[in-house]
């Protein structure tokens, strides 16, 4: 009978593991930081260009950016499962990499803490490491009642403005429903762009109707834009109170808008960092 049942043990362990992936790709820098904090990095054979954390997930080989993949990349890699988000694209590169029979989990891009929640418990139920995932939980709900405590602390809701550089054009201001409105408003703070939703260019008018008492940008951005002195030299930005006082605050760019593990450590660093101004 033990044998019996050592052997069943055995069978179903087996089976388990036979659909379990081994070899994983995964698009976007938020979903490689989860894989990282399942500890399950060891099935990683690759990622985008946008996943450069921890420091091991920039060594792995690169697909492309997220949003302009291409399916030989990928399929390059014998991945059995890819990892995404609706954010990935094209659209044709995701068919054709279905069509060539790689199981595809997408998942819905990060917004919010229940958003990452969700993200974490989809992936750790794909490779079966759902009571890890209850550990990384356990700790984002005692991290989110430590923001709360800190928010109910901050004497003045800062009204901020977040620009992202893309290339040689005009900033681009976030509205709402983007990654960088949710940051602002979890670090306890207020967007000052409520017109419209998405990214708009600024103009030197909208800087000074605005009236941000914060200027929020990535560090990659500010590093693009020349540093802290070019910014505040910008064409109607210069004449709010935001640059008057070198209020900048300028944060990595995945740490801060990725919505992954390591979302809840960027509110608070932006709590206080208003507070500090």
């Amino acid at each position: 009978m033990k044998i019996i049942a050592v052997f069943f043990l055995f069978f179903m362990t087996t089976l388990a593991q036979a659909d379990m992936p081994k070899r994983i790709v995964t698009i976007g820098g938020a979903l490689t930081e989860i894989i990282y904090a399942l500890e399950e990095e060891s099935k990683l054979v690759g990622n985008d260009t946008t996943s450069y954390y921890p420091n091991q997930a920039e060594l792995l080989p690169k697909v492309g950016y997220q949003r302009t993949l291409s399916a030989e990349g990928i399929l390059s890699l014998n991945p059995d499962l890819v990892i995404l988000t609706e954010e990935a694209g094209p659209p044709t590169v995701i068919s054709q990499i279905k069509s060539a029979g790689v199981v595809v989990l997408e998942i819905k891009a990060g917004r919010s803490i229940d958003d990452i929640k969700k993200s974490i418990n989809l992936i750790a139920k794909a490779l079966h490491r759902e009571n890890k995932a209850k550990i990384l939980i356990i700790k984002l709900d005692k991290d989110y009642e430590r923001l709360n405590t800190i928010k109910r602390n901050i004497k003045t809701n800062k009204k901020v403005m977040f620009i992202l550089q893309q290339g040689a054009g005009a900033p681009m201001v976030a509205g709402t429903e983007t990654a960088a409105d949710s940051i602002i408003k979890l670090s306890g703070a207020k967007n000052v762009v409520i017109g419209y939703q998405g990214y708009k260019p600024l103009t030197p008018e909208a800087a000074v109707i605005l009236k941000p008492d914060v200027i929020l940008i990535t560090k990659q951005s500010l590093e693009q834009i020349g540093g802290k002195k070019a910014l505040l030299k910008s064409p109607g930005l210069s004449l709010t109170q935001a640059a008057i006082k070198g209020n900048v605050i300028a944060l990595d760019s995945l740490l801060m808008l990725g919505f992954g593990p390591r979302t809840i450590d960027a509110a608070i660093e932006l709590s206080k960092a208003y507070e500090s101004l």
